[in-house]
């Protein structure tokens, strides 16, 4: 870890020329105390690092020094094949190894290229972490090393024991049969199967993972967009789904349509108003999709859903009836 660290602070220093120990430390995702120690060490092997003091200092390379080690690692190389998403490399967890990855690959071009493609990346921002409303994207966050150990487990074909959290129940621990790795937006997902069967467990649920030595039940090859969609299917058609009458503001229809599983019926009253019938994938996702409209989405039936958001109103009401 530290051999990798010393490489990317080098591949900064010759990218940027000179930067500050804290400006270093948040590239590195380190302390700046442990940025000092790194200087030191690279100073010892032979390498021209020099600090320059003052209000605008901090540390750089002597000019022409150049390093030969832009050869890229496993997960570096891993980290590019799926940079076509950055948010993707982080939910693989790959986010340190795309940013490795990314410093080699500049460093590797001709002087002059490098300075242009320096540049470019100052024009370009993919996937920013809040919308124009400064909403802020919030993504599924799983421990790196949990999400390493089992892409490890995913790339060898090795047996997996996970330490699971599915939504409301206790942890339990399991051993699956890794099949591959996906993600939709912003979440990670472990394609599996335990006992023959199929499963899907959310990375940011895995809290712990230990490769086993035994070799996984699975075929040598899989469609991984194939098998996502066959899981879909199933998510959409089976478990506590709820079927909902809804009347509704026609332009909310696709915030609740996009929010549904599923469309069934759609009609238009007299009164101009659309009745859709919904279905959704249990009690608690049918309440928040017509809290979320207010009073542009009435639930039509069934009854103990507009019981349910009758209550939750009058519970508002009541709270806001109170002084301060």
């Amino acid at each position: 870890m530290r051999a990798d660290r010393l490489v990317s602070l080098v591949l900064l220093l010759r990218q940027h020329g000179r930067l500050s120990a804290t400006r270093l430390a948040r590239e590195l995702e380190v302390s700046t105390r442990t940025v000092l120690r790194d200087i030191e060490a690279l100073s010892a092997a032979g390498v021209p690092v020099y600090a320059e003091r003052g209000r605008h200092g901090g540390f750089a390379l002597l000019p022409g020094f150049h390093t030969e080690l832009t050869g890229l690692s496993h997960d570096e190389a891993l980290a590019l094949l799926v940079a076509g998403s950055r948010r993707g490399a982080h939910a693989f967890g790959l986010g340190s190894a795309l940013a490795s990855a990314m410093l080699k690959v500049v460093d590797a071009l001709p002087e002059g290229q490098r300075a242009t493609a320096a540049g470019a990346t100052q024009r370009l921002l993919i996937d920013p972490e809040t919308d124009l409303l400064s909403r802020r994207l919030v993504a599924d966050e799983a421990p790196d090393a949990v999400v390493a150990e089992v892409r490890r487990a995913v790339f060898s074909g090795r047996k997996l024991r996970l330490h699971y959290a599915a939504a409301g129940r206790a942890p339990t621990w399991r051993t699956v049969d890794p099949i591959g790795l996906v993600t939709v937006r912003d979440q990670g997902y472990l394609l599996a199967t335990r006992s023959g069967a199929d499963r899907t467990y959310r990375l940011s649920r895995i809290l712990a993972a230990e490769e086993l030595p035994e070799p996984a039940q699975r075929a040598d090859r899989v469609d991984l967009d194939q098998a996502w969609l066959e899981r879909s299917t199933l998510f959409r058609t089976g478990g506590d789904q709820v079927t909902v009458v809804a009347g509704l503001n026609p332009a909310r229809r696709e915030e609740l349509a996009g929010t549904a599983l599923a469309v069934l019926t759609e009609t238009t009253d007299a009164d101009g108003r659309l009745r859709l019938e919904v279905t959704f994938q249990d009690a608690r996702h049918a309440e928040w999709a017509l809290w979320r409209l207010g009073t542009d989405g009435e639930a039509l039936t069934p009854q103990w859903l507009r019981d349910s958001l009758r209550d939750r109103a009058a519970a508002l009401v009541s709270q806001y009836a109170r002084g301060s």
